[in-house]
Protein backbone atom coordinates (compact mmCIF):
# COMPACT_ATOMS: atom_id res chain seq x y z
CA UNK A 1 0.00 0.00 0.00
CA UNK A 2 1.30 3.46 -0.94
CA UNK A 3 1.88 5.71 2.07
CA UNK A 4 1.49 9.43 1.37
CA UNK A 5 0.72 12.77 2.97
CA UNK A 6 -2.73 13.91 1.76
CA UNK A 7 -1.84 17.50 2.69
CA UNK A 8 1.16 17.52 0.34
CA UNK A 9 -0.75 18.50 -2.79
CA UNK A 10 2.29 18.80 -5.05
CA UNK A 11 3.83 15.57 -3.78
CA UNK A 12 0.65 13.59 -4.36
CA UNK A 13 0.18 15.14 -7.81
CA UNK A 14 3.71 14.37 -9.01
CA UNK A 15 4.16 10.90 -7.51
CA UNK A 16 4.08 8.10 -10.07
CA UNK A 17 4.38 5.10 -7.73
CA UNK A 18 0.88 3.76 -7.25
CA UNK A 19 -0.54 5.94 -10.03
CA UNK A 20 -2.60 4.47 -12.86
CA UNK A 21 -1.06 6.97 -15.29
CA UNK A 22 1.61 4.60 -16.69
CA UNK A 23 -1.11 2.14 -17.76
CA UNK A 24 -3.24 4.94 -19.18
CA UNK A 25 -0.46 6.53 -21.22
CA UNK A 26 -0.79 4.37 -24.38
CA UNK A 27 -4.56 4.85 -24.55
CA UNK A 28 -4.39 8.58 -23.85
CA UNK A 29 -1.64 8.98 -26.46
CA UNK A 30 -3.76 7.15 -29.02
CA UNK A 31 -6.70 9.46 -28.32
CA UNK A 32 -4.39 12.47 -28.68
CA UNK A 33 -3.26 11.18 -32.09
CA UNK A 34 -6.89 10.72 -33.08
CA UNK A 35 -7.46 14.29 -31.96
CA UNK A 36 -4.75 15.48 -34.33
CA UNK A 37 -6.22 13.42 -37.16
CA UNK A 38 -9.73 14.70 -36.41
CA UNK A 39 -8.52 18.34 -36.50
CA UNK A 40 -6.83 17.72 -39.84
CA UNK A 41 -9.91 16.09 -41.35
CA UNK A 42 -12.09 18.95 -40.14
CA UNK A 43 -9.79 21.62 -41.54
CA UNK A 44 -9.47 19.93 -44.94
CA UNK A 45 -12.80 18.17 -45.42
CA UNK A 46 -14.97 19.68 -42.68
CA UNK A 47 -15.53 16.16 -41.35
CA UNK A 48 -17.04 15.96 -37.89
CA UNK A 49 -19.51 13.96 -35.84
CA UNK A 50 -22.64 15.51 -34.35
CA UNK A 51 -22.44 15.98 -30.57
CA UNK A 52 -25.99 14.78 -29.86
CA UNK A 53 -25.12 11.11 -29.22
CA UNK A 54 -22.23 11.94 -26.87
CA UNK A 55 -24.36 14.44 -24.99
CA UNK A 56 -27.11 11.88 -24.47
CA UNK A 57 -24.90 8.96 -23.39
CA UNK A 58 -22.28 10.96 -21.44
CA UNK A 59 -24.37 11.03 -18.27
CA UNK A 60 -25.06 7.30 -18.53
CA UNK A 61 -21.34 6.60 -18.95
CA UNK A 62 -20.57 8.73 -15.91
CA UNK A 63 -23.04 6.79 -13.79
CA UNK A 64 -21.56 3.49 -14.95
CA UNK A 65 -18.04 4.61 -14.09
CA UNK A 66 -19.08 5.84 -10.64
CA UNK A 67 -20.90 2.60 -9.96
CA UNK A 68 -17.86 0.60 -11.13
CA UNK A 69 -15.51 2.50 -8.85
CA UNK A 70 -17.85 2.36 -5.87
CA UNK A 71 -18.30 -1.39 -6.32
CA UNK A 72 -14.54 -1.90 -6.38
CA UNK A 73 -14.00 0.28 -3.31
CA UNK A 74 -16.71 -1.62 -1.44
CA UNK A 75 -14.75 -4.82 -2.15
CA UNK A 76 -11.51 -3.12 -1.07
CA UNK A 77 -12.94 -1.82 2.21
CA UNK A 78 -14.73 -5.08 2.98
CA UNK A 79 -11.46 -6.93 2.43
CA UNK A 80 -9.72 -4.55 4.83
CA UNK A 81 -12.36 -5.07 7.50
CA UNK A 82 -12.18 -8.85 7.15
CA UNK A 83 -8.39 -9.00 7.35
CA UNK A 84 -8.30 -6.47 10.19
CA UNK A 85 -10.97 -8.42 12.05
CA UNK A 86 -9.00 -11.63 11.54
CA UNK A 87 -5.81 -10.01 12.85
CA UNK A 88 -7.71 -8.74 15.89
CA UNK A 89 -9.06 -12.25 16.54
CA UNK A 90 -5.54 -13.66 16.37
CA UNK A 91 -4.21 -11.03 18.77
CA UNK A 92 -7.10 -11.65 21.12
CA UNK A 93 -6.53 -15.39 20.89
CA UNK A 94 -2.95 -14.85 22.04
CA UNK A 95 -4.16 -12.54 24.82
CA UNK A 96 -6.67 -15.06 26.10
CA UNK A 97 -4.15 -17.87 26.32
CA UNK A 98 -1.26 -15.75 27.63
CA UNK A 99 -3.49 -14.34 30.36
CA UNK A 100 -5.14 -17.64 31.22
CA UNK A 101 -2.21 -19.99 31.70
CA UNK A 102 0.90 -19.99 33.83
CA UNK A 103 3.93 -22.10 34.56
CA UNK A 104 6.40 -23.72 32.19
CA UNK A 105 3.77 -25.77 30.37
CA UNK A 106 1.66 -22.67 29.91
CA UNK A 107 4.64 -20.79 28.49
CA UNK A 108 5.36 -23.60 26.03
CA UNK A 109 1.72 -23.52 24.96
CA UNK A 110 1.95 -19.77 24.34
CA UNK A 111 5.13 -20.19 22.31
CA UNK A 112 3.55 -22.87 20.14
CA UNK A 113 0.34 -20.89 19.75
CA UNK A 114 2.25 -17.80 18.64
CA UNK A 115 4.11 -19.86 16.05
CA UNK A 116 0.82 -21.22 14.72
CA UNK A 117 -0.84 -17.79 14.70
CA UNK A 118 1.94 -16.33 12.55
CA UNK A 119 1.88 -19.32 10.22
CA UNK A 120 -1.89 -19.13 9.85
CA UNK A 121 -1.77 -15.48 8.80
CA UNK A 122 1.02 -16.26 6.33
CA UNK A 123 -0.93 -19.17 4.86
CA UNK A 124 -3.98 -16.93 4.59
CA UNK A 125 -1.89 -14.33 2.73
CA UNK A 126 -0.63 -16.96 0.31
CA UNK A 127 -4.11 -18.37 -0.21
CA UNK A 128 -5.60 -14.98 -1.06
CA UNK A 129 -2.79 -14.37 -3.55
CA UNK A 130 -2.89 -17.85 -5.12
CA UNK A 131 0.66 -18.57 -3.96
CA UNK A 132 1.91 -22.05 -3.05
CA UNK A 133 5.54 -21.85 -1.88
CA UNK A 134 5.76 -23.20 1.67
CA UNK A 135 9.54 -22.80 1.81
CA UNK A 136 9.17 -19.17 2.95
CA UNK A 137 7.85 -20.39 6.31
CA UNK A 138 11.03 -21.15 8.20
CA UNK A 139 9.19 -22.01 11.43
CA UNK A 140 6.92 -24.59 9.78
CA UNK A 141 7.80 -28.18 10.63
CA UNK A 142 8.46 -30.75 7.95
CA UNK A 143 5.43 -32.73 9.10
CA UNK A 144 3.23 -29.66 8.63
CA UNK A 145 4.68 -29.03 5.18
CA UNK A 146 4.04 -32.61 4.14
CA UNK A 147 0.47 -32.36 5.40
CA UNK A 148 -0.29 -29.01 3.77
CA UNK A 149 1.57 -29.40 0.45
CA UNK A 150 -1.20 -31.25 -1.46
CA UNK A 151 -4.05 -29.21 0.02
CA UNK A 152 -5.84 -26.30 -1.64
CA UNK A 153 -7.44 -24.51 1.34
CA UNK A 154 -4.33 -24.55 3.51
CA UNK A 155 -5.39 -21.91 6.07
CA UNK A 156 -8.60 -23.83 6.72
CA UNK A 157 -6.58 -26.98 7.40
CA UNK A 158 -4.21 -25.05 9.63
CA UNK A 159 -7.13 -23.83 11.71
CA UNK A 160 -7.80 -27.50 12.40
CA UNK A 161 -4.19 -27.86 13.61
CA UNK A 162 -4.69 -24.87 15.90
CA UNK A 163 -7.92 -26.42 17.18
CA UNK A 164 -6.03 -29.61 18.03
CA UNK A 165 -3.46 -27.61 20.01
CA UNK A 166 -6.20 -25.86 22.01
CA UNK A 167 -8.12 -29.09 22.54
CA UNK A 168 -5.02 -30.91 23.80
CA UNK A 169 -4.29 -28.04 26.19
CA UNK A 170 -7.84 -28.23 27.50
CA UNK A 171 -7.61 -31.97 28.06
CA UNK A 172 -4.36 -31.44 29.99
CA UNK A 173 -6.12 -28.95 32.25
CA UNK A 174 -4.12 -25.92 31.04
CA UNK A 175 -7.30 -24.19 29.85
CA UNK A 176 -10.50 -24.10 31.88
CA UNK A 177 -13.87 -24.76 30.26
CA UNK A 178 -14.90 -21.10 29.92
CA UNK A 179 -11.60 -20.09 28.32
CA UNK A 180 -11.71 -23.09 26.01
CA UNK A 181 -15.18 -22.11 24.76
CA UNK A 182 -14.10 -18.51 24.17
CA UNK A 183 -11.05 -19.62 22.22
CA UNK A 184 -13.16 -21.95 20.11
CA UNK A 185 -15.46 -19.02 19.29
CA UNK A 186 -12.42 -17.00 18.20
CA UNK A 187 -11.34 -19.81 15.88
CA UNK A 188 -14.84 -19.90 14.42
CA UNK A 189 -14.68 -16.16 13.75
CA UNK A 190 -11.34 -16.63 12.00
CA UNK A 191 -13.03 -19.15 9.73
CA UNK A 192 -15.85 -16.69 9.01
CA UNK A 193 -13.41 -13.89 8.16
CA UNK A 194 -11.44 -16.16 5.87
CA UNK A 195 -14.66 -17.20 4.14
CA UNK A 196 -15.60 -13.55 3.62
CA UNK A 197 -12.22 -12.78 2.06
CA UNK A 198 -12.55 -15.88 -0.11
CA UNK A 199 -15.95 -14.60 -1.28
CA UNK A 200 -14.34 -11.39 -2.51
CA UNK A 201 -11.48 -13.29 -4.14
CA UNK A 202 -13.67 -15.73 -6.04
CA UNK A 203 -16.52 -13.39 -7.01
CA UNK A 204 -15.20 -10.80 -9.46
CA UNK A 205 -17.31 -8.06 -10.99
CA UNK A 206 -19.57 -9.88 -13.49
CA UNK A 207 -17.89 -10.22 -16.89
CA UNK A 208 -20.86 -8.86 -18.83
CA UNK A 209 -20.74 -5.64 -16.79
CA UNK A 210 -16.97 -5.24 -17.09
CA UNK A 211 -17.05 -5.93 -20.84
CA UNK A 212 -19.93 -3.55 -21.48
CA UNK A 213 -18.39 -0.62 -19.64
CA UNK A 214 -15.04 -1.11 -21.42
CA UNK A 215 -16.78 -1.29 -24.79
CA UNK A 216 -18.93 1.73 -24.00
CA UNK A 217 -15.88 3.70 -22.84
CA UNK A 218 -13.88 2.66 -25.91
CA UNK A 219 -16.54 3.83 -28.36
CA UNK A 220 -17.14 7.09 -26.49
CA UNK A 221 -13.47 8.09 -26.21
CA UNK A 222 -12.40 6.98 -29.68
CA UNK A 223 -15.18 8.96 -31.38
CA UNK A 224 -14.93 12.00 -29.10
CA UNK A 225 -12.08 13.70 -31.05
CA UNK A 226 -14.33 13.92 -34.10
CA UNK A 227 -17.03 15.57 -31.98
CA UNK A 228 -14.60 18.10 -30.46
CA UNK A 229 -12.89 18.89 -33.76
CA UNK A 230 -15.05 21.95 -34.52
CA UNK A 231 -15.46 23.58 -31.07
CA UNK A 232 -11.83 23.06 -29.92
CA UNK A 233 -10.00 23.48 -33.23
CA UNK A 234 -6.27 22.90 -32.89
CA UNK A 235 -6.69 22.38 -29.15
CA UNK A 236 -8.49 19.15 -29.96
CA UNK A 237 -5.41 17.08 -29.14
CA UNK A 238 -5.27 18.34 -25.54
CA UNK A 239 -9.04 18.38 -25.07
CA UNK A 240 -9.49 14.80 -26.28
CA UNK A 241 -6.51 13.54 -24.28
CA UNK A 242 -7.78 15.28 -21.14
CA UNK A 243 -11.23 13.75 -21.35
CA UNK A 244 -9.75 10.33 -22.13
CA UNK A 245 -7.38 10.60 -19.16
CA UNK A 246 -10.28 11.38 -16.83
CA UNK A 247 -12.61 8.63 -18.04
CA UNK A 248 -10.03 5.89 -18.57
CA UNK A 249 -8.49 6.78 -15.20
CA UNK A 250 -11.74 6.33 -13.28
CA UNK A 251 -12.29 2.93 -14.87
CA UNK A 252 -8.67 1.86 -14.28
CA UNK A 253 -8.84 2.78 -10.59
CA UNK A 254 -11.82 0.43 -10.26
CA UNK A 255 -9.80 -2.34 -11.88
CA UNK A 256 -6.79 -1.58 -9.64
CA UNK A 257 -8.62 -2.01 -6.33
CA UNK A 258 -11.12 -4.70 -7.37
CA UNK A 259 -8.86 -7.42 -5.94
CA UNK A 260 -7.55 -5.95 -2.66
CA UNK A 261 -5.38 -8.92 -1.69
CA UNK A 262 -2.71 -8.75 -4.40
CA UNK A 263 0.74 -7.17 -4.27
CA UNK A 264 0.09 -4.08 -6.40
CA UNK A 265 1.01 -0.68 -4.84
CA UNK A 266 -2.64 0.08 -3.99
CA UNK A 267 -3.51 -3.33 -2.56
CA UNK A 268 -3.88 -4.04 1.13
CA UNK A 269 -0.61 -4.16 3.14
CA UNK A 270 -0.73 -7.84 4.10
CA UNK A 271 3.00 -8.00 4.82
CA UNK A 272 2.81 -4.99 7.14
CA UNK A 273 -0.18 -6.51 8.94
CA UNK A 274 1.77 -9.75 9.34
CA UNK A 275 4.77 -7.90 10.82
CA UNK A 276 2.48 -6.05 13.20
CA UNK A 277 0.95 -9.34 14.30
CA UNK A 278 4.40 -10.75 15.00
CA UNK A 279 5.31 -7.79 17.21
CA UNK A 280 2.06 -7.79 19.19
CA UNK A 281 2.10 -11.53 19.83
CA UNK A 282 5.76 -11.32 20.83
CA UNK A 283 4.90 -8.65 23.39
CA UNK A 284 2.03 -10.76 24.74
CA UNK A 285 4.31 -13.77 24.98
CA UNK A 286 6.85 -11.74 26.95
CA UNK A 287 4.14 -10.72 29.44
CA UNK A 288 2.95 -14.29 30.02
CA UNK A 289 3.55 -15.57 33.56
CA UNK A 290 6.11 -18.37 33.90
Amino acid sequence: MVQYDPRNWVGVLTQTHGSVLPRLAPRVLLIALLGAAASYLFEIYKFKLPPMAHTMVGAALGLLLVFRTNTSYDRYWEGRKLLGGGANRLRDLMRQVAGGVSGEEGHQLCQELRRQIILFFGLQRQYLRNERDLSEFKEMTEAEKALLEPLNARPVAYLAIMSQLINDAHLKGLLNDALYRNIDLSLGQLMDNLGGAERILKTPVPFAYAQHIKGFLFIFCFTLPFVLAEPTGRWNVLASAGVAYALFGIEEIGVEIEDPFGDDPNDLPLEAMEEGLKKVTSDLLAMQRH
